[in-house]
């Protein structure tokens, strides 16, 4: 059943590619949901994530007719989304850093939170701080629970690429855990 629905995917790409909106409305309802959770573990903001998603859907659209194989759909739209949640990611960068820049106030601290709010925090913290293609690798193999083996298919890199990224993601993690630990 599972890979009649895979194979049904083909053909609603091709019918989208084709003009027919009703296979849009398909693909919309069968990866949209995925889309928004995916960007809102990258951006932590529900309406940056659902217009992310929204810019990513244009895209598709308009770019469907270069899909050359069909069967790729999800790894193909799935890169789009990624693109474009990091096109947001960097202009929030340079909004933080132009505020930093252009302010003296520096940001109070005093919430009290619970332990485990602290810990949850920090880990999120040094995750958001890992470069975007360790970022997005973490996120897909402990968020999304995805093998090795489906991280590199769906980002286009080799198994030993995806391996490292996991492997110095984590390492990083852990020097950026210790010397967050050691400041405070």
């Amino acid at each position: 059943m599972h890979n009649k629905n895979r194979d049904n995917e083909d053909v609603w790409v091709t019918r989208l590619q084709n003009g027919d909106k009703k296979a849009l409305v398909f693909l919309v309802k069968k990866w949209h949901k995925l889309f928004c959770n995916t960007s809102y573990w990258m951006v932590k903001d529900k309406d940056a994530a659902k217009d992310i998603v929204q810019e990513s859907w244009l895209v598709i659209i308009d770019k469907i007719d270069g899909l050359k194989k069909p069967k790729q759909f999800k790894y193909w739209a799935y890169r789009i989304v990624c693109n474009k949640f990091t096109d947001w990611l960097r202009l929030k960068l340079k909004e933080q850093q132009i505020q930093i820049r252009d302010s003296d106030n520096i940001r109070d601290d005093s919430v009290c939170y619970s332990e485990n709010e602290k810990i949850k925090s920090k880990l999120l913290n040094a995750v958001n701080r890992l470069p975007n293609h360790q970022k997005e690798v973490v996120r897909l193999f402990y968020i999304e629970a995805y093998s090795l083996k489906e991280i590199s298919s769906l980002l286009k890199i080799s198994l030993g690429t995806t391996k490292s990224r996991l492997f110095n993601a984590r390492e990083k993690l852990k020097i950026i855990i210790k010397q967050t630990d050691y400041e405070n």
